[in-house]
């Protein structure tokens, strides 16, 4: 006999939901509509659980994790929605369930999907996966002068909406290191600030130095000296003895090293702003630059091709895809899993976080790029668009000849060699070995 639903708990603040154009109410409204595309206009940066009866929907922004975990009482199942493991296994704890719970039995929600759960007792059926963001592919013209100007009008777009909400006072920390993404970010905020009446002295540029070294600290100062911005920065200089990646395993409850790399670096570098500036709130950041423009070396990762990467839908951002035999249903895939890399240290550290380049709109932009006929079967040429696009799209909507310098993962930049290979020598499996010993 069908049980109807016992239990859903909600264990994400109320308060961190960031909905720019409507209340949350409404957001949820949407979420068990029998139009899931509706969820496409919700604003800004959301992990929503909403319930109708026996059937729960959930979906969140591309930004941040959403996690879930079914129990068992003997009313009925309990339903217990998170952004983050420990957060579940506490409470289920403080229920008397612990021992019911272990992590590969939880779930990510996935990015750009509702993801609707019947409830209905044991056993229970599988989630339904409603994709609700679904850009068309490749529809612009390979004229790359339009499609900076596009790119770029997007992200300054996000930028200004993001900035209006602020209160007055708030000051602006941008994660910088002078690359492409970060510095594309910073002069969107900048120019953004001036056409919005604010000042840019409420604008900082962080740059993280690890033990005073890492390549990124001089590659900031000369973006910064060519567009006679030096004013904006300011050097964090963090201990190499304060890089623990098992920490960082902890904090992001993820084991894949590039995300552990670039979360204990972030971690640092958020530790070093809340130190001197211990009443900072906002902070700006270029996750998901990489991801829209497909920069990634392709070659180090055996299972793609440039064909793969070319012709997938949003590969980087959401994996294989929900339906894909790869997809992993505890942890999501591409930047859906990878977000927790930015948004956990911030979390902890107690910032308020902003990235947009993972806003739909951007992303949209992103996706109608003709990648497969501008590349035309060459790494180098795939390679090579993301830097143009972006030169040109900050030139013709910002009015800045953007620096270029070549590419590096933030955690290369900001510790120096050595250092990096001392820090991270560790492989994968202890990384995981060490999240199921804290979860379990």
């Amino acid at each position: 006999m069908e049980q109807p639903i016992h239990r859903v708990v909600d264990l994400i603040p109320a308060e961190s939901q960031q909905i720019f154009n409507m209340d949350a109410d409404e957001a949820r409204r949407r979420l068990i509509s029998e139009a899931p595309e509706s969820v496409r206009g919700i604003e800004g940066s959301f992990a929503l659980v909403a319930r109708d009866g026996e059937r729960v929907s959930l979906a969140r922004s591309l930004d941040r994790p959403l996690r879930y975990f079914l129990a068992k009482e003997k009313a009925g199942p309990l339903l217990v929605v998170a952004q983050r493991l420990d957060e579940i296994r506490k409470f289920l704890e403080g229920e008397g369930y612990g021992g019911q719970f272990h992590p590969t039995y939880s779930r990510m929600v996935p990015a750009h999907h509702v993801t609707r759960l019947r409830l209905i007792g044991c056993p229970d059926p599988n989630p339904e996966y409603l994709r609700f963001f679904d850009p068309p592919k490749a529809v612009m013209s390979v004229d790359l002068d339009l499609i900076g100007e596009a790119y770029v009008t997007a992200l300054t777009q996000e930028v200004q909406t993001w900035l209006r909400r602020l209160p007055d006072a708030d000051p602006v920390g941008v994660f910088f290191s002078g690359g492409l993404d970060s510095g594309a970010v910073l002069l969107a905020v900048y120019r953004s600030m001036l056409e919005l009446g604010m000042s840019p002295a409420r604008l900082k540029a962080f740059t993280l130095a690890v033990d005073g070294g890492g390549e990124d600290a001089a590659q900031a100062r000369e973006f910064l000296r060519r567009l006679d911005l030096e004013i904006l920065g300011e050097e964090i200089n963090a201990a190499s003895g304060e890089l623990d990646p098992f920490e960082a395993v902890e904090v992001i409850e993820d084991y894949k090293p590039l995300d552990v790399e670039c979360a204990t670096v972030v971690l640092a570098l958020a530790r070093g702003i809340r130190r001197r500036y211990p009443q900072w709130r906002v902070l700006v950041d270029g996750d998901g630059g990489d991801e829209n423009l497909k920069d990634y070396p392709i070659e180090e990762n055996t299972e793609l091709t440039i064909r793969s990467v070319v012709n997938n839908s949003m590969l980087y951002q959401e994996g294989w895809g929900v339906g894909a035999i790869k997809h992993s249903l505890t942890y999501s895939g591409g930047l859906s899993r990878g977000c927790v890399r930015g948004f956990a240290p911030l979390r902890q550290q107690g910032f308020l976080g902003f990235s947009p380049f993972t806003r739909p709109s951007v992303v949209e932009v992103a996706e109608s790029i003709p990648f497969a006929e501008l590349a035309d079967g060459s790494h180098e040429k795939l390679y090579a668009l993301k830097g143009e696009v972006l030169r040109r799209g900050v030139k013709r909507v910002l009015g800045f000849d953007l620096p270029v310098f070549p590419k590096r993962r933030f955690q290369h930049g900001a510790v120096p060699p050595e250092i990096f290979r001392d820090r991270f020598s560790a492989a994968e499996e202890s990384y995981r070995q060490h999240l199921l010993t804290r979860l379990t």
